[in-house]
C-alpha cells in the first residue's frame, strides 16, 4: 500500500456544515470510487513508482473510464468484470461508417446490425468449445495447491462504441469456470502482451489476493481500522503512518531467511567426528 484516500459520499460533499466539523479541505469534491483510484495511479505514475501490472476487482475492473486511463497512463492491467459486460467476440468487430451519399458530412461512428453486435462475456464463455479450457494450478495454498479450469481469448470490449471512429484494441478476456460449477465463477479483461502464456494471465489476475491479505493486516495489526477520529486530515495522517509502517515491517521481514540473503558459513554442514557411530547404529555411517 502506498496511498489511501477517503469516499466522500455525494451527500456529504453537499452538505457544507458536515464538511466544516470535518475540516474537509474545499478543493476536495465528490468523486467515484473508480475516479479516485485513477487519480492515485496517475500520481503515482508521475511520482516515478516503479511501474507493475494494475489489479482490479470487478467493482473496479468494470468501469470502461478507469481502464481506459490506465491504459492511458502506459500501464497494463488485469481487471475483473461482470458477466454482463459485453465484448465483440474473437475475429468480430464493429461495422465500418456508413458509405457516404454524397449529402452532408461523411459518417464517421461505427455500427452495429441485427446478429451482428456484441455478446455478455458470461453467453460467450458458455459458447467455448470444450477444447479451450484448461486446468491451471497457480499457487500453493494452505493445504492444497489451488487450481481451478480457464480459458482465454483475445476479444474488443464493447462498450458505447457505437459513439467512436475507430474499434476498440483487443485485449484478453480470461474467464474461470471449475468443473464443480455449473456456470463460469469469474471473469477478467487484461492488456498483457498477446503473447502471455495462459498460466502468466491466470498467476497475475489471482495476484489480488495479496492485496486483501495487504489491507487486513494494515487494518488489523497496524492499526488502520483502530482510528476513531472524525476529522479529515487525522485520518489520512493515520493512514499514511500505518502505511509508512507497513512498509518498514515488509523490509524487516526481507532481510530474515529465507527471502533474505544467508551467511555462507550457515549453509556449511560441520563433519562428523571420526568413527562417530549414532546411538543404536551398528555401523559408522
Amino acid at each position: 500500500p502506498i496511498a489511501f484516500r477517503l469516499y466522500l459520499p455525494d451527500v456529504w460533499a453537499a452538505d457544507a456544515e458536515r464538511r466544516a466539523r470535518a475540516g474537509i479541505p474545499g478543493d476536495v469534491v465528490f468523486q467515484t470510487k473508480p475516479a479516485i483510484a485513477l487519480d492515485q495511479i496517475r500520481a503515482a505514475v508521475e511520482a516515478g513508482v516503479p511501474p507493475g501490472v494494475v489489479l482490479m476487482d470487478a467493482g473496479y475492473g468494470n468501469d470502461t473510464d478507469l481502464r481506459d486511463g490506465v491504459s492511458a497512463s502506459g500501464l497494463t492491467y488485469v481487471a475483473g468484470v461482470q458477466s454482463s459486460l459485453t465484448v465483440w467476440p474473437p475475429g468480430v468487430k464493429p461495422l465500418s461508417p456508413k458509405p457516404w451519399s454524397g449529402k452532408g458530412r461523411p459518417p464517421k461512428l461505427l455500427r452495429r446490425a441485427p446478429g451482428h453486435g456484441p455478446v455478455a462475456v458470461k453467453a460467450l464463455a458458455e459458447s467455448l468449445a470444450p477444447g479451450e479450457w484448461r486446468p491451471v494450478t497457480w499457487r500453493e495454498g494452505t493445504n492444497a495447491p489451488l487450481a481451478s479450469r480457464f480459458a482465454a481469448v483475445r476479444v474488443r470490449p464493447a462498450h458505447r462504441d457505437y459513439w467512436r471512429n475507430e474499434p476498440r484494441a483487443e485485449e484478453w478476456l480470461l474467464i474461470e469456470w471449475p468443473e464443480s460449477e455449473e456456470k463460469p465463477t469469474r471473469y477478467w479483461l487484461s492488456t498483457l502482451p498477446e503473447a502471455t502464456p495462459l498460466d502468466a494471465l491466470v498467476e497475475t489476475a489471482k495476484l489480488r489476493w495479496r492485496i486483501e491479505r495487504d489491507y487486513l493486516e494494515v487494518k488489523q495489526e497496524l492499526g488502520l481500522g483502530h482510528y476513531e477520529g472524525r476529522g479529515w486530515r487525522g485520518f489520512h495522517h493515520h493512514a499514511t503512518l500505518c502505511i509508512a509502517a507497513y512498509g518498514f515491517l515488509i523490509r524487516e521481514r526481507a532481510a530474515i531467511p529465507p527471502s533474505g540473503p544467508t551467511p555462507a558459513g550457515r549453509l556449511q554442514a560441520t563433519e562428523l567426528p571420526q568413527g562417530f557411530r549414532p546411538r543404536g547404529a551398528t555401523a559408522p555411517p
